[in-house]
């Protein structure tokens, strides 16, 4: 690890849930380097950061829809959007489609990426972006980090009492998961209801930071004992049909392993229901 990258991970540790603005000033310090250092470290799933849209361009199943829009249920306003695109040449920039307004229109093209009308190519928010250390930069630092030989960085004093105060804290949660027993009613021993399921959703969603898009597989792997999957697909089907969620597809499967996607509701037509959305 560069010692920038690891200077960018104490530097985390210092804020609250260890997630914070990646424009205040305390990243100042990494000048330019801040937003290379912040994907370099998402690559290794180290930290993760919200996104946005930073090009479009229509696929296959886009431009069927456009030669038969009547075929698939499509809002005007996203079949306006849709045949903004088509008439690009390759990617176009989210700010090249002026109507409807940036909010709506950002929107629009998730709905339409997750549908696999278009691919759309995402980078770190460029207003109020945040970043935060998921679950696996927590382990790496807790469990699995160690200097390379050799290697000499120089560590402020507050980077090291973040680093400090991280492991005092992260260690004596540890401690207590492995020497308190489990209470005797817990997720295996009851029966689970719709209504606490869809409170898990949103659990995982707030702790993994997906934004509203949680992966189903995440879930698969909370809940699968004690449900089975097909159990957990009929909660899931029962929560879209009372408007609780929406289940959409995967538009980019090279995203994920083949062991995650195929945790997806696989559909008849083709493809799978892969994001759940809490309405």
């Amino acid at each position: 690890m560069e010692t920038n990258e690891l200077k960018f991970l104490l530097k985390l540790l210092g804020f609250t849930d260890y997630r914070a603005g990646l424009s205040l000033s305390a990243f100042d310090v990494f000048k330019t380097d801040k937003n290379k250092i912040c994907k370099a470290l998402g690559d290794r799933e180290l930290v993760d950061y919200t996104r946005e849209i930073i090009a479009v361009k229509i696929l296959p199943p886009g431009q069927a829809l456009l030669k038969d829009p009547g075929e698939v249920p499509i809002a005007d306003k996203e079949l306006k959007v849709l045949e903004k695109i088509s008439k690009a040449s390759g990617k176009i920039a989210p700010s090249k489609i002026t109507s409807p307004k940036a909010a709506e229109r950002d929107a629009i093209l998730e709905g339409l990426s997750q549908r696999g009308l278009i691919e759309a190519e995402k980078s770190i928010k460029r207003a109020k972006a945040e970043v935060w250390l998921t679950e696996r930069g927590i382990e790496y630092l807790r469990d699995d980090y160690s200097p390379n030989k050799g290697s000499n960085p120089v560590i402020s004093l507050e980077l090291l009492g973040n680093y400090l105060r991280f492991l005092r804290k992260t260690l004596r949660v540890k401690a207590d998961e492995v020497s308190t027993p489990l209470p005797s009613v817990n997720i295996v021993d009851k029966e689970i209801s719709d209504e606490e399921i869809l409170q898990i959703i949103e659990k995982l969603d707030r702790e993994l930071g997906t934004e509203n898009y949680l992966p189903i597989f995440h879930l698969r792997e909370k809940l699968q004992p004690p449900l089975s999957r097909d159990e957990l697909d009929q909660v899931l089907y029962r929560l879209e049909e009372a408007n609780q969620i929406e289940l959409s597809t995967l538009a980019e499967p090279r995203d994920y392993t083949t062991e995650q996607v195929d945790a997806g509701i696989s559909q008849i037509s083709g493809g799978s229901l892969f994001f759940i959305t809490v309405n």
